[in-house]
């Protein structure tokens, strides 16, 4: 709010009368959105548009505020990394990746950015690969964070200070959001317009997008995906067995025996092989199954326990909901 005095002469006096109104002062949000090597360039310029979009509404609703968004390369930051920018962003947004590597081993005047921005206010967003980015600043340390649920593994074997939670979408985390897979940019960008501007700009402008601006969780769409490459040969041959055997009776004693060695060593390098427990690892190919039977046949859920190997459909369920999110008749409903 700004101040205005306005001199007011009345007839007959010359006499002054200062008048106080306040009026609005429009708040400009700035945004920069980092087009690196490798870029996915439909969330570059689509997180421009949105943004653009955003303020076509926020000028309807007449709010005083509007975002000012624009695109810059490592490069550009690299030729002026000290002035490249007359203020401090608010907002500074790493997309998607989509080819190449450099989201692995990023530039330096890039991080040196990221870090002094942070340092000065600045608010930092990643989607996808994107956090990879952010991890390289060391700011994720000890921070909640996510990425693309095929990353996630990686992510946490080379930055295990990071706090993970790939199944959740998008985290924000006050001065660092983070969003999950290659299309999460959406759900990243329709959050800085419910931060930035109203929650009911936000809706208006998801209806306008036709983009569900509902709750979601990235566990609705993960695929379980083992890890085959460890190198552990009685592990993989457990791993096989399992594979083939997901709908029998499955246990510690069985799969021991199939690797040639004690219960305890089997959880032990099992565990180390895969990233789970075997109980755990069976749970989510049991799952995996259920979910493409709910997604390809018209079984009755009862039907897909028992073809699992579960004599009790109750049991089957509370792990799907615990590893889903969502009940299976409600996984059913989203995606067919």
């Amino acid at each position: 709010m700004a101040l205005i005095k306005v001199k007011v002469t009345n007839k007959g006096s010359n006499k002054i009368k200062q008048v106080s109104r306040h009026v609005e002062r429009t708040k400009t949000i700035r945004v920069v959105i980092i087009n690196y090597p490798g870029a996915m360039q439909s969330a570059v310029y689509g997180l421009l548009e949105l943004l653009n979009l955003a303020n076509k509404i926020i000028a309807d609703e007449q709010l005083a505020m509007t975002f000012s968004a624009q695109i810059t390369t490592p490069e550009k930051l690299s030729a002026d990394e000290e002035g490249a920018f007359d203020l401090t962003p608010e907002v500074i947004i790493l997309p998607p990746n989509l080819d190449g590597e450099y989201y692995l081993n990023a530039g330096q005047p890039l991080l040196n950015f990221l870090k002094q921005s942070h340092q000065a206010g600045s608010t930092l967003c990643s989607a996808c690969a994107g956090a990879f980015i952010l991890a390289q600043t060391s700011l994720l340390t000890n921070r909640t964070a996510t990425t693309h649920w095929g990353l996630a593994d990686q992510l946490q074997r080379e930055y295990p200070q990071i706090r993970l939670k790939s199944e959740s979408i998008l985290i924000n985390d006050g001065d660092i959001v983070s969003a999950g897979g290659l299309m999460s940019w959406l759900d990243l960008g329709l959050e800085l317009v419910g931060q930035y501007a109203k929650p009911h700009v936000m809706r208006k402008l998801g209806k306008y997008l036709i983009v569900d601006t509902g709750k979601r969780e990235q566990r609705y769409y993960q695929s379980f995906t083992p890890i085959f490459d460890h190198g552990n040969q009685a592990m993989l041959a457990v791993q096989h067995y399992i594979q083939a055997n997901y709908d029998t009776k499955l246990n510690n004693k069985v799969l021991a025996g199939v690797a040639h060695t004690s219960e305890r060593t089997l959880i032990r390098q099992f565990t180390q092989a895969t990233g789970l427990k075997p109980v755990q690892y069976i749970q989510r190919l049991r799952v995996q199954k259920a979910c493409d039977m709910l997604e390809s046949s018209a079984l009755s859920f009862e039907q897909i326990a028992l073809s699992l190997g579960y004599e009790d459909a109750s049991s089957l369920r509370k792990v799907f909901v615990k590893i889903v999110g969502l009940a299976p008749s409600e996984f059913r409903a989203r995606f067919i």
